[in-house]
C-alpha cells in the first residue's frame, strides 16, 4: 500500500491540508523580503566627491564649486569618483572647456556626498561603498548567498535526520537572531558576518517548507500546493517594495523585514511533522496520531478511527521496510545509482540557471526605465499570472517541458534588452518584464519539479543539494554586474547564456506529471 492511497482515505486535501499551508506560506512571505533586500539595503545613491571648504569659495553658489572642483562626464554630469587637485576657476568663465591634462584629476580625498532625497542611510553611505570600494557593496549580496549555500546543506541533511518541523523552527528563531543583530552592525565587518549567518538560517525556511506542506497532500492537489505556496513569494516581493518605500533607514529596514518571522515561530505550533518522514524513519506513533488528526479534521469519520488506520499504517510500514536496505542516507547517496545520479547532475545544472538568471533580473532594478520602488513591485505582480500559467502549463504539458522552456524563453528576453536601444524605455520595460515573468515562471517549476524527482528517504538531500547549487548561482548573480567594466553589455550576455545552456539540460531529466512521490532508491532506479 502506498502513502498515497493512505492520504486519499484520510483526506488528501481537506482543511487540514489547507491549514498546514497557509501557515506554512507565512515564512514564504518572509524570504523575498530578505533575499532581495540587498536592492535596498544598499543602494547607491548619486554621489560625488566632498570638497573642503576654502575661502575663495565664500561668494560661490555650490553649483559652481562644483564646477571648478569636480570634472565632468560627457553628457555634462558630474563625476563621483574623481575630483580635481586644484580648483579650475576658469571654467567659471566657460564650463564647456574641460581640462585636457588629466594629471590635475585625482581620486576623491575626502569622501563623498551623497544625495539624500531617496534613502535616509544606506550601507553604501554609511561606509562608502563606492568608487574603488564597490565591489565590497555586491559583495554584501554574495556574502548573504554564501550563508544560504552552506544553510541548504546542513538543514538539506539535518531535516532528513531530525525532522522537517523541528528544522524549520530551528531556522526561524535563528533568523530571527541573526537579522536584529545586523540591524545592530556597527562595522562593514560585522554586516558581512551577519547577513552570511543570516543567509545560513533562512536557507532552512527556503529549503523546507514547500517539501513539508507537498508531503500532506494528494497527486492530484501538489502542482495547485506548490503554486499556492510560491505565489507568497511573489506577495513578499511586492510587500519588500512597500516596505522599502516607507522606511528609508537600512538599520530599520532590517528591523521591519525580520519582524514578521516571529508571527510564523507562534503560528508553527499548529503544524505537524511530515507523516511520510515519521514512517520512513520508524516513529510510527507519531505518524499514527497526526494521521488521525489528518482524519477528524477532513471530517473521514470512518477512518478517524484507531483500528484501520492503524491497519493501513503498519501495512505502508512493513512495505517500507522491505523495501529500505540498511544504513543511513548522505549527500553521497545522490550519486551512487545510475538514475540518481543523473538527476542530481542535471538538476543542479537547472538549479544553477534558475538562481543565476533569476537574480540577475531581480538586482537590476534601474536598469529597465522604471523607479526601483516600481520596479520591485512591478516584478512581484507579473510573478503572480505567471505562476497561474505555469499551473496550467505543468498539468497540461508536463514538468520536463515547461521547466525547459520558461528558463530558456528567460534568456531570450535577458538577451534580447541587450539588442534593443537604450532609448527605447517602454520596450525595454515590456520585455524585462516578461523576463521577470518567465524566471519566476522557472522558479515555481523547479521547486515542485525537484520534490517529485527524488525519493522520500532522500528528498531533503536532494533538495538540499540542489539549493546549494542554486545558492553558488545567487552568489555569483550580483558580482556578474561588475563585469560591465569590461564591456558594458558583458553581465547581460553572461545571464542570457547561462539561462538558455541550463534549461536546454532539462529536457534531460524524467517527467513526474501524475507519478507517485517514490518512497525508496528503488522506486526511482
Amino acid at each position: 500500500m502506498k502513502f498515497e492511497d493512505l492520504l486519499l482515505e484520510i483526506g488528501g486535501f481537506g482543511r487540514f491540508q489547507i491549514l498546514i499551508l497557509f501557515i506554512l506560506c507565512l515564512p514564504r512571505i518572509n524570504l523575498p523580503m530578505h533575499f532581495l533586500l540587498h536592492n535596498f539595503l544598499a543602494a547607491t545613491p548619486s554621489h560625488h566627491c566632498a570638497i573642503p571648504h576654502q575661502e575663495a569659495f565664500v561668494n560661490l553658489t555650490m553649483e559652481e564649486v562644483l564646477l571648478i572642483s569636480i570634472p565632468r562626464e560627457p553628457d555634462g554630469t558630474f563625476r563621483s569618483c574623481e575630483m580635481f587637485s586644484q580648483p579650475q576657476f576658469h571654467l567659471l568663465l566657460n564650463s564647456s572647456l574641460q581640462p585636457e591634462n588629466n594629471s590635475i584629476i585625482q581620486h576623491c580625498q575626502h569622501g563623498w556626498v551623497y544625495d539624500d532625497s531617496q534613502f535616509t542611510s544606506t550601507i553604501s553611505t554609511q561606509w562608502d561603498l563606492v568608487c574603488e570600494q564597490r565591489g565590497l557593496n555586491q559583495a554584501t549580496a554574495t556574502f548573504f548567498f554564501i550563508g544560504v549555500t552552506m544553510g541548504a546543506v546542513v538543514f538539506g541533511y539535518l531535516s532528513d535526520r531530525f525532522g522537517r518541523k523541528a528544522m524549520l523552527l530551528l531556522s526561524l528563531v535563528c533568523s530571527v537572531i541573526f537579522g536584529m543583530l545586523s540591524a545592530a552592525s556597527i562595522s562593514y565587518s560585522m554586516l558581512a558576518i551577519l547577513r552570511t549567518l543570516t543567509g545560513v538560517a533562512l536557507s532552512g525556511v527556503s529549503l523546507i517548507v514547500l517539501p513539508l506542506g507537498m508531503e500532506w497532500v494528494d497527486i492530484q492537489h501538489r502542482t495547485f500546493s506548490g503554486i499556492l505556496t510560491s505565489i507568497f513569494w511573489s506577495i513578499g516581493n511586492m510587500l519588500l517594495a512597500m516596505v522599502a518605500y516607507l522606511v528609508r533607514e537600512w538599520h530599520w529596514l532590517l528591523v521591519a523585514v525580520t519582524g514578521p518571522c516571529l508571527l510564523s515561530i507562534v503560528c508553527l505550533w499548529w503544524v505537524p511533522e511530515s507523516a511520510r518522514w515519521l514512517i520512513a524513519n520508524g516513529k510510527v506513533k507519531q505518524a499514527h496520531r497526526h494521521l488521525l488528526r489528518c482524519a477528524r479534521m477532513n471530517g473521514r469519520k470512518d477512518f478517524a478511527e484507531d483500528v484501520p488506520l492503524t491497519t493501513y499504517t503498519q501495512r505502508i510500514v512493513l512495505q517500507w521496510q522491505h523495501k529500505k536496505p540498511g544504513g543511513s542516507y548522505s549527500y553521497i547517496s545522490l550519486f551512487k545509482t545510475p538514475v540518481l545520479r543523473k538527476i542530481s547532475l542535471c538538476s543542479g545544472a537547472v538549479w544553477f540557471g534558475v538562481a543565476f538568471s533569476y537574480y540577475g533580473m531581480s538586482m537590476n532594478l534601474t536598469g529597465f526605465g522604471l523607479n526601483m520602488y516600481l520596479s520591485q513591485f512591478v516584478f512581484g505582480v507579473i510573478e503572480i499570472p505567471a505562476k497561474m500559467i505555469m499551473y496550467v502549463v505543468m498539468n497540461r504539458a508536463g514538468r520536463r517541458q515547461s521547466q525547459a522552456w520558461a528558463l530558456i524563453l528567460t534568456g531570450l528576453c535577458i538577451g534580447a534588452n541587450v539588442i534593443i536601444p537604450k532609448p527605447f524605455t517602454s520596450l525595454r520595460s515590456v520585455v524585462a518584464i516578461m523576463g521577470k515573468g518567465f524566471s519566476e515562471a522557472a522558479f515555481t517549476a523547479v521547486f515542485l519539479y525537484t520534490s517529485e524527482l527524488y525519493p522520500t528517504v532522500l528528498r531533503q538531500n536532494g533538495m538540499g543539494y540542489t539549493s546549494f547549487v542554486a545558492r553558488l548561482g545567487g552568489a555569483l548573480a550580483p558580482l556578474v554586474f561588475l563585469l560591465d567594466e569590461v564591456w558594458r553589455s558583458l553581465p547581460e550576455v553572461t545571464y542570457c547564456g547561462v539561462a538558455v545552456c541550463c534549461g536546454s539540460v532539462a529536457f534531460l531529466l524524467p517527467e513526474t506529471l501524475n507519478a507517485h512521490l517514490p518512497e525508496g532508491i528503488e522506486d526511482v532506479e
